[in-house]
């Protein structure tokens, strides 16, 4: 089999002119980047508006395992699987991140003969929206800085300055550092603590996922609480006067991005936060446009059911009104056996037993899905080693439990190996009716939403916290922010705080290190365990696989 790209290179793929046709925009109603990659302008969306919905499938997974489980994958072939049986369907994606492009990922677009297309331009630097809010994030940080030089008339005060620094790359050195050390105050700034955050993981990347449109962009800029004055209060990026400066830079990152899968349905791929350290989904601009342009919206929320899933539900949702149909969450064979005690690297261990005590994983996050009231589809993302004694184990656990599954082969097979998955799909959307409902409510105090989340979504017994975020908590519900939802930062290898504990464990402590307010995005950020918002780098980065030939063709992104 041909890898990624070669796949990629030599499928037959539409212009992005007949992409947009298919939903019904004409070329004047988009603004292409080359043949292949459009943004669709909000004045375009605007004719939707008094259009029905279509049915709304968010798909998750279990646990992340170095197996894979093939989430995008499983997406993407299930858009592909909808439109081989004929539906109306357009997707709704994440854009992916250089940093872990090059980091550990290698891409994020899907793989096999189930990609979104073209893989190197999404992957990289697509349309420049990451670019465009590094950029809106950074002035945002010198207007801070030069407050502090010049006559600081906010007093400010420089050791709570709570706003970093960003960039795309994956810089651990960057994490905490001490700027402002030259010889004066005008040549140097203000020496104070300060950091770098990756761009996913800025508060503006959030922003732009959760605004609905450039009025409540701008709402949202304008609150975010960037600093606190000398006497304890908040200062705003209202109080620094650069939202419009900042809304100039973000002007054509707001407007949603069209591609197209290798089999030709189209997809909006738009916004960038991670699931670990901030919320995970696309944006909800693109998703209210697919909602009006096809029958069936296929999204994905980052890594699996307790983070992207679980903030999808009680961030997204919350915030933009939209109500899931249906969830899907994708597992794999291999993965299920590391969950229950297997090692890849020892072929002996990965045994049906490992197998059986896996399941235990898969279970915590259905569980977890259902506690919201939806109809559950598991997707098996199928690979060649997996024996029939191993897939009847499955399906039959499935049917005990009473909750639909499928395999799918759409890595090797793209759309035609999803369709039995669509079709189950399509039978849980027309049987199975989902009676929605949040995991906490507004009211709640903070410590109440966070140990929602932790015992109920987790499987925690309980949360402790350092006397830091104790005092930043209490200061949060002091400043009137205390009914916003929670967007907790933890490690994604685990259900746990701690990424190397695998299968379900219950009762065990969550442990909140450090609070952190959203404002502008609308939540408050518990960060938990060793968790960090700049990623390092591993000891082989992917990067040390990728080159570009002389005649152009990139090799080893994958």
């Amino acid at each position: 089999m041909m890898n990624d790209i070669e796949i990629a290179e030599s499928a037959k793929v539409k212009d992005i002119r007949e992409i947009a046709a298919k939903v019904g925009l004409s070329e004047d109603e988009i603004q292409m980047y080359g043949r292949y990659m459009a943004k669709v302008p909000l004045a375009s969306l605007e004719k939707l508006k008094d259009k029905k919905d279509g049915k709304l499938v968010v798909v998750t997974a279990i646990t992340p395992t170095p197996a894979g489980e093939g989430k995008t994958v499983t997406t993407i072939g299930l858009i592909q699987g909808l439109g081989k049986l004929g539906k109306n369907v357009v997707g709704a994606l994440r854009e992916p991140s250089i940093g872990p492009t090059f980091g550990i990922k290698g891409g994020a677009t899907g793989g096999g003969y189930s990609q979104v297309y073209p893989m190197w331009d999404i992957d990289l630097h697509f349309t420049g929206d990451i670019h465009a809010v590094t950029a809106a994030h950074n002035l945002l940080s010198a207007i801070i800085d030069n407050e502090l030089v010049r006559d600081n008339a906010l007093n400010i005060d420089p050791t709570k300055v709570v706003f970093k620094k960003a960039m795309d790359i994956n810089a651990r050195e960057l994490r905490n550092i001490v700027t402002g050390l030259g010889r004066d105050r005008i040549l140097g700034g203000v020496p104070h603590e300060a950091g770098f955050l990756i761009t996913s993981a800025s508060e503006i990347s959030a922003i732009l996922a959760l605004s609905e449109d450039r009025a409540d962009l701008r709402r949202r800029l304008e609150r975010m609480v960037v600093a606190y004055t000398y006497e304890g209060k908040p200062v705003t990026v209202a109080d620094l006067k650069c939202v419009g400066a900042m809304m100039v830079l973000l002007k054509d990152a707001i407007n949603p991005n069209l591609v197209q899968t290798l089999e030709g349905e189209p997809v909006f791929v738009h916004g960038f936060p991670f699931a670990n350290i901030a919320h995970g989904t696309n944006s909800i601009i693109a998703t209210k446009a697919a909602l009006k342009l096809g029958d069936y919206v296929i999204t994905e929320a980052g890594f699996a059911s307790d983070l992207g899933g679980e903030k999808f539900m009680d961030i997204v949702c919350r915030q933009s009104g939209m109500r899931p149909d249906c969830v899907v969450v994708v597992a794999s064979i291999r993965a299920l056996m590391t969950h229950g005690g297997g090692f890849l690297d020892k072929p002996e261990t990965l045994t049906v037993e490992t197998l059986k005590a896996g399941l235990c994983n898969l279970d915590k996050h259905i569980e977890n899905m259902s506690s919201y009231g939806l109809p559950i589809v598991v997707s098996i993302n199928h690979f060649e080693h997996d024996t029939q004694e191993e897939m009847d184990l499955v399906m039959q656990h499935c049917r005990e439990i009473g909750v639909r599954c499928a395999f799918s082969d759409a890595f090797i097979k793209g759309g035609e190996g999803a369709i039995d998955l669509a079709n189950t799909v399509l039978e849980a959307l027309e049987n199975d009716k989902p009676d929605f409902k949040f995991l906490y409510p507004d009211e709640a105090s903070i410590k109440d939403k966070i140990e929602a989340v932790a015992t109920n979504i987790y499987g925690a017994g309980s949360v402790t916290y350092t006397p830091a975020a104790e005092k930043t908590i209490a200061q949060i519900e002091a400043d009137g922010f205390g009914n916003l939802p929670v967007c907790i930062a933890k490690t994604q290898a685990s259900l746990t705080d701690d990424s190397k504990q695998k299968g379900a464990p219950r009762g065990w402590v969550l442990n909140v290190r450090e609070v952190q307010l959203s404002s502008g995005a609308g939540f408050v950020v518990p960060v938990c365990g060793t968790l960090t918002l700049m990623p390092g780098l591993p000891k082989v980065p992917a990067a040390m696989r990728m080159d570009l030939l002389d005649d152009g063709r990139i090799v080893g992104l994958k």
